[in-house]
């Protein structure tokens, strides 16, 4: 299939992800939202098959705001046999939605990428050993230090929530092994060049690994053995940056809270999150529905709602679509602010 081109018009690229969760419902839910602009070149990468079957379920349901996948440019990839519904197949057809799709974000430049929720056990068990989206795209640009952000724009403030994790999809008990004071910095640099497209004097903050910080020694020694130091290490090159911390978990986040319901509370522009779950958990808690994956580090923008497959509401036609219009609006938002623009 040849994908048009268009001279200025932004292109929105996004991966179905695995198609027995509630990939094809959101995004043909969300591709109906009011909230979403007119002047936007959405192509789809997955199976029209797929998209129609579940366009015709939707309807039969009983649901009337839903895009016709006839009237969508789709990418059209049948990947597995259409007799195969087994995990293994969803995952291999997931994970070939998305290598194709990177493959033709990174042919537009004025465009971005947002991906459907995929299965990582439907990728393994398909012979696809990656931890995450997150780790083929970085492979697939060849590059090492990408970061994993989430991002949300409150609809009460109008206030940007950014959070950041130092490292991913790992063990916990890996996660202080994982650490240095090499990392810690190239994820503040990441950081720092995402939060200065919205301000120029960014204030960031960084959680403590252990509970309090560590309490100077008390409750573990990597803030007071190298954490510390660290921080204060890269704050002296990047003084045009106000960096706190290392703050209490347990309180980090208590700002952020605040700045989501109140537009007179104090404001900061991100926190980094020396993991997952102590980053994900506040975030999803405080932002909701509105909390956005993105890949900084990367040649293009890419988003992606905050959320999985859903496999036990799939094709009950009651999957929210807000976190995919969330996730399309940022990359909107993102590609107004960003950089990266013309440059893959």
């Amino acid at each position: 299939m040849n994908i048009k081109k268009t001279n200025n018009t932004f292109k929105i690229v996004i991966s179905v992800g695995d198609e027995s969760g509630i990939g094809p419902e959101i995004i043909l839910k969300a591709l109906c939202s009011d909230d979403l602009p007119d002047n936007i070149d959405f192509t789809l990468v997955g199976s029209k098959k797929n998209l129609l079957k579940t366009y015709k379920h939707l309807k039969n349901l009983g649901l009337e705001k839903i895009a016709n996948p006839n009237s969508l440019q789709i990418y059209d990839l049948e990947i597995s046999p259409s007799d195969d519904k087994s995990k293994s197949s969803y995952g291999n057809s997931s994970f070939y939605y998305l290598t194709k799709a990177i493959e033709i974000v990174r042919q537009f430049p004025n465009s971005a990428l947002v991906t459907g929720p995929i299965c990582k056990k439907s990728w393994s068990l398909a012979g696809h050993y990656f931890s995450g989206q997150t780790e083929v795209l970085a492979k697939s640009c060849g590059i090492k230090n990408v970061g994993m952000l989430f991002t949300a724009k409150s609809p009460i403030t109008g206030w940007r929530f950014n959070t950041l994790l130092a490292t991913t999809h790992i063990p916990l008990c890996e996660v202080p092994k994982t650490l240095n004071t090499k990392l810690i910095h190239s994820k503040l640099d990441l950081f720092k060049e995402f939060c200065i497209q919205y301000n120029k004097k960014p204030i960031l903050k960084v959680a403590g690994l252990n509970p309090h910080a560590g309490e100077e020694g008390i409750l573990g020694n990597e803030e007071k053995d190298w954490l510390n130091d660290s921080l204060i290490a890269w704050n002296e090159k990047n003084k045009d940056i106000e960096l706190l911390g290392p703050i209490s978990p347990d309180s980090c986040w208590n700002s952020s809270a605040k700045a989501w319901r109140h537009k007179d509370a104090e404001k900061h522009d991100g926190i980094l999150a020396m993991y997952h779950d102590q980053g994900l958990i506040p975030i999803k808690v405080i932002a909701l529905n509105y909390s956005v994956n993105t890949t900084i580090g990367l040649p293009f923008i890419r988003t992606s709602p905050d959320h999985g497959t859903g496999f036990d509401i799939a094709g009950k036609g009651i999957a929210q679509s807000q976190s995919m219009i969330e996730a399309i609006k940022a990359a909107i938002e993102m590609n107004k602010n960003s950089r990266l623009l013309n440059t893959h």
